[in-house]
């Protein structure tokens, strides 16, 4: 898909996922702005994947896990603009007994999600499974997760790491959003990272960088991971990009990563994003 009819999309996702959590007073809008560029254009553009024909095995079929759940609204506005469910569900977000609850879960069947994520840290273990039997299946599809960079404090993914490149799980394309950001403040007033990049090559992955926010840097780099699958490493997307991406108040501050806008603050950042594909 072209650039421009990618950044359409994403500009849309971001009006819904504001009217989302402004419309239930409730969910993560900064961590999900960060993301759109990236959740839009691999949907769109680089997995391969049938939105009518959804199954829970996902046989070939391309696997995306959204490890930090919280995220979930951009991921739902994503699945329902792409054709998973109708785009008018949106407004059920975390409501009562809903399809569409504050992190993706299985229970109500929602097409598009098969794991229940949220728990940080557990993404990538289910993931490297999926890529496993995806291997013994012969399945060549690939499994792709998303990642927070806070999450990366959670001990199961380095214990997942560093099992991913002793079996040689080479069908494995993870992605972390580097915002530098958390709930509780930056990164590296709770717990410093150090290099990540250099962390994740000495844990025995092929490590890639991209801007998180420019389409044609994040399609020449899936292609790219794409390409280095097969060779006997998993794949780690070290990704920067800015929380509240989009919206100028919601930019440079962790106090979006779990707070909402009332209706002022909505109508001023929608305002700044250009309505493309017709509002919920």
């Amino acid at each position: 898909m072209e650039t421009k009819e990618l950044q359409k999309i994403a500009s849309q996702v971001r009006r819904d996922i504001l009217r989302m959590v402004c419309e239930c007073s409730s969910g993560h809008p900064g961590g999900s702005l960060g993301c759109t560029d990236f959740v839009t254009t691999l949907y769109f553009d680089q997995m391969k994947h049938d939105p009518s024909n959804f199954t829970m095995d996902g046989i070939n079929d391309d696997v995306f896990y959204l490890s930090n759940g919280h995220i979930a609204p951009v991921w739902y506005s994503v699945l329902a603009r792409s054709g998973y469910f109708p785009v008018p569900e949106l407004s059920t977000l975390r409501k009562l007994g809903t399809r569409l609850q504050g992190h993706p879960s299985t229970d109500k069947g929602l097409p598009g999600i098969r794991m229940a994520s949220g728990s940080l840290g557990q993404g990538l273990s289910v993931a490297i499974g999926t890529a496993q039997a995806k291997k013994l299946n012969g399945d060549d599809a690939i499994v792709y997760t998303l990642h927070g960079d806070g999450e990366l404090q959670e001990g199961q993914i380095w214990e997942a790491a560093l099992y991913a490149a002793a079996n040689k799980v080479d069908n494995l394309i993870s992605t972390i959003d580097y915002n530098g950001r958390q709930i509780d403040g930056d990164l590296d007033d709770v717990l410093p990272m150090g290099n990540l990049t250099e962390k994740w090559q000495a844990f025995g992955w092929e490590v890639l960088e991209m801007d998180g926010h420019n389409i044609d840097e994040i399609k020449a780099t899936l292609a790219k991971a794409k390409s280095l699958t097969g060779n006997g490493k998993p794949i780690m997307i070290v990704m920067k990009t800015e929380m509240g991406q989009g919206v100028d108040y919601m930019m440079g501050t962790h106090k979006w990563h779990g707070s909402t806008p009332n209706a002022e603050q909505l109508a001023d950042a929608l305002g700044q994003l250009e309505e493309t594909l017709g509002d919920y």
